[in-house]
């Protein structure tokens, strides 16, 4: 059954690694751990105080939201920042 552009979020903190991310375009994409799906993530979706962006290789973590048929990462934060948070 198709229901066209159905916004589904998933429960679950999940990590995964940047792929890319382009400050110019303000968009990248993310590889969970594990994983070979690449889900977009824009600069909006970024927890982080000041400047937005994301760094190839770097390490975060993050909420899914199912968007138009494609996932997309939601609620970003870099690992080093919720090591700070806990500590």
């Amino acid at each position: 059954m198709e229901t066209g552009n159905v916004n589904q979020q998933y429960a679950g903190k999940v990590r995964g690694t940047v792929k890319w991310f382009n400050n110019a375009k303000g968009y990248g994409f993310i590889v969970e751990d594990g994983g070979s799906v690449d889900m977009f993530a824009h600069y909006s979706a970024i927890t982080m105080d000041g400047y937005k962006t994301l760094k190839a290789g770097q390490t975060v973590q993050f909420d899914t939201k199912e968007v138009d048929g494609g996932i997309h990462a939601i609620n970003i934060s870099t690992i080093e920042e919720v090591a700070d948070a806990e500590a």
